[in-house]
């Protein structure tokens, strides 16, 4: 199994991290070429709140994210499916979190989209601070049946659920649920009646229980031809700044789910012939 952690100095202060170098890549046209080195700077560290799960802090002090998805050549050029690696950042472009798939070799390339995943969340120091885990749901039987139907569980720590994502079957469109530790309804997710996005953006609004009062939304960004070759996607995600914390957490939760089964590309197949 695949785990990737910051590479930080060991001196770093608890609450006061600082800038460094680190060789990241991202998706050509937009972020610097892969291989090159590029700076790093991370949000400082927020103070302790004792009602906030540890490392949920610095998303008290945001209303929206930035989800970056790492380009990866080895699958366009082998088409061996790999670890997915996101970059977390705020509107100053400060590192804010990374996320890392972590899913074995044989689990990725036989289920491809369809794969059980784990996603490890973690800050400036390599501390794990939320766990996203996604279990095998079987496709072969009614698409509407509902041990077909997705679902994510979040937990922050790990070990400890904070809610669940669950999608919904619907004729047209992506429908889902967030909902809280006791698997209670508390939110709603509505995409648009296309996912593809073709030369436009793809938004998931995020709905109150009434189905009407606007909460959020998650935004898939459109990058031109690389939104289509390359496996590397741009989410914005926006909340308002007061929303409980775990709320927040669940809704960055769904734009993973929403990645992995609208957005995510299996490397096409080679013929046998």
């Amino acid at each position: 199994m695949g785990y990737y952690s910051p590479q930080q100095p060991s001196t770093f202060p608890l609450c006061q991290p600082t800038g460094g170098t680190h060789p990241i890549q991202y998706q050509p046209g937009k972020y610097p070429v892969p291989n090159q080195s590029a700076p790093i700077t991370w949000m400082p560290g927020p103070t302790f709140m004792p009602d906030c799960p540890p490392g949920l802090e610095y998303l008290t002090q945001l209303d929206n994210i930035h989800v970056l998805q790492h380009f990866e050549p080895l699958e366009m050029m082998t088409h061996f499916e790999t670890n997915n690696k996101y970059d977390i950042k705020n509107n100053l472009d400060q590192m804010v979190y990374i996320v890392t798939e972590d899913t074995d070799d044989f689990t990725r390339n036989a289920y491809r989209t369809l794969r059980p995943f784990v996603l490890r969340v973690t800050d400036y120091m390599g501390r794990e601070i939320m766990t996203m885990q996604r279990p095998f749901r079987c496709t072969c039987c009614c698409f509407c049946c509902p041990s077909t139907r997705q679902e994510l569980e979040v937990q922050c720590p790990p070990g400890v659920t904070i809610g669940f994502v669950m999608e919904h079957w619907n004729l047209c469109r992506a429908v889902y649920s967030i909902q809280n530790e006791k698997k209670e309804n508390v939110m709603g997710v509505r995409g648009p009646c296309s996912t593809y996005g073709c030369g436009s953006d793809s938004v998931f609004e995020v709905k109150a229980l009434d189905g009407v009062s606007d909460i959020g939304n998650i935004i898939r960004k459109w990058n031109g031809l690389m939104s289509t070759m390359g496996d590397a996607d741009h989410f914005d995600i926006h909340f308002p700044l007061d929303l409980d914390v775990k709320m927040k957490a669940m809704i960055f939760g769904a734009c993973f789910l929403i990645d992995f089964m609208y957005f995510e590309r299996s490397p096409p197949q080679r013929s046998s012939r």
